[in-house]
């Protein structure tokens, strides 16, 4: 008997009205991952790629089909999804501490005492390289920190998965390169199953195991899943002139630039 999958996102369409005027972003998205796996999600601007994770975040309420997690319908936002979007949305007046404990009191004031929770807000800021900054606010720290505490927060929650909606986007070269690393650690030291949205062909074949491809929206729909057979852990620099990883590379950007090339609106 084939075991039922971690996450499934079964028929999924999503349209926007506003006025008279009706506009289909996605269309028969049916998706499923392996509970320890991570995806990332890749395709133009504007073609769906955040509104599909804003569905299965929660966010937003699909038009038509269903999103289960563990067999339970997707409906609303939980703590069993921690988001991290591209802005770090950290509270400005409250410290980095702060930050990840409001996140910690909100989701385990039941089940862990003050003491087992402060451990754990620690515990989870020392996992990103960040509890050396606890009493920093956000103005006091760089855009790849901030970064490093909404990641921190997230899993703070314990959350069954971690979405991710282009966290390094906003990054230098070199920032983005670090945080890539961490995120790699982290998911190969906690196993947890990550979907990331990302516009960054490298990026998504250094960090994925499969690779979803969405077509030019409107109606966009899954062109292609592109699995990664690289093993981990993995290290950037020889995968610079890896075959396999160059492969994988080449498709993706086959199926971006020849197959779903960007055409600008008139």
């Amino acid at each position: 008997m084939t075991p039922k999958p971690f996450l499934s996102i079964e028929g999924v369409d999503m349209t926007f009205k506003r006025g008279s005027a009706t506009t289909n972003v996605l269309k028969g998205i049916d998706l499923t991952v392996a509970k320890g796996e991570y995806i990332s999600i890749i395709g133009h601007s504007g073609c769906g790629k955040s509104t599909l994770l804003n569905i299965v975040a929660g966010l937003t309420i699909a038009t038509s089909g269903v999103v289960l997690l563990e067999d339970k319908v997707v409906d609303q936002p939980g703590p069993d999804r921690g988001v991290v979007f591209q802005n770090h949305s950290l509270l400005p007046w409250l410290t980095v501490y702060e930050n990840v404990a409001l996140a910690v009191d909100k989701v385990f004031s039941r089940t862990k005492s003050a003491a087992e929770r402060r451990e754990w807000v620690m515990r989870n800021l020392e996992l990103v390289h960040m509890g050396h900054a606890k009493d920093k606010r956000p103005s006091e720290i760089s855009g790849g920190m901030k970064q490093r505490v909404g990641i921190a927060r997230a899993l703070a929650m314990e959350p069954k998965i971690l979405l991710l909606d282009e966290p390094f986007g906003a990054l230098d070269a070199l920032t983005r390169a670090h945080l890539q690393d961490q995120v790699m650690q982290i998911q190969n030291d906690l196993g947890t199953t990550v979907m990331m949205i990302t516009h960054d062909v490298d990026e998504a074949v250094l960090l994925s195991d499969r690779i979803v491809m969405l077509t030019n929206g409107p109606s966009a729909r899954i062109g292609e899943i592109l699995d990664v057979p690289l093993a981990r852990p993995r290290d950037r620099i020889k995968l610079a002139t890896d075959a396999t990883y160059l492969k994988c590379r080449q498709a993706v950007l086959k199926f971006l630039y020849e197959r779903n090339r960007f055409v600008e609106a008139a």
